[in-house]
């Protein structure tokens, strides 16, 4: 084991860290509000509405994210005639596809509360929009910590994804160390780490509002 080469890269393979996390929580944000969209429209009156939801839903979750990550960064520029910088593509990329993901995890929480909750909030003549934001979607919401506690963990691992199209997060920063030292298993001996000390701290945050919120 050389640590001459592990301390030496150590801060360059912090920075791939960091824009690791800076891309996860920019995709998950995005992400949470596309899903909070998407579910609500998976449940709307109108037919059309609800069939460009579940088309989008069926989509991503049946493609691979790779594929994904292609279209935006390949196939859309020929489109649309302009090059689309890598950082730009990755959280497009990731946004999409975690969007998809915590639609389905909302829709579930939604459907979790009683449908009782809605008949009480319309009764008190609240409109069906202000049931859900006041009454609905909190409840929904707490119901819905653990699984968006473990989608953030993979979309912080998917994200290693983004490498293939020249962006410099984590894996991509390992692998160029590696073409130059050619110190395969501390380098990626070190990434693993770096990985299993980000995604900790989430397991153990969910946990914490997991009893917090007193989440069944």
């Amino acid at each position: 084991m050389d640590w001459n080469v592990i301390t030496s890269n150590l801060q360059l393979l912090l920075y791939g860290a960091w824009m690791t996390i800076k891309i996860t929580a920019v995709a998950v944000s995005c992400g949470f509000i596309i899903g909070l969209i998407v579910s609500l429209a998976r449940m709307s009156n109108f037919i059309l509405i609800r069939l460009i939801a579940k088309c989008y839903v069926d989509i991503i979750r049946g493609t691979p994210m790779l594929v994904q990550i292609f279209m935006i960064y390949f196939a859309l520029p020929q489109i649309i005639g302009m090059r689309i910088d890598p950082y730009v593509a990755a959280v497009a990329a990731c946004s999409i596809n975690s969007g998809a993901y915590v639609s389905e995890i909302f829709r579930a929480g939604i459907q979790s509360v009683d449908k009782g909750q809605m008949e009480a909030g319309r009764s008190l003549g609240l409109t069906w929009w202000q049931t859900m934001r006041h009454i609905i979607i909190p409840q929904a919401f707490k119901a819905s910590i653990p699984p968006l506690g473990n989608e953030f963990i993979a979309m912080l691992k998917d994200s290693s994804l983004v490498s293939v199209i020249g962006f410099e997060e984590l894996m991509r920063r390992g692998q160029l160390i590696i073409a130059k030292t050619y110190a395969a298993t501390e380098i990626w001996g070190t990434v693993a780490i770096i990985y299993l000390c980000m995604t900790l701290p989430i397991s153990r945050l969910v946990a914490y509002l997991e009893r917090k919120y007193n989440v069944k």
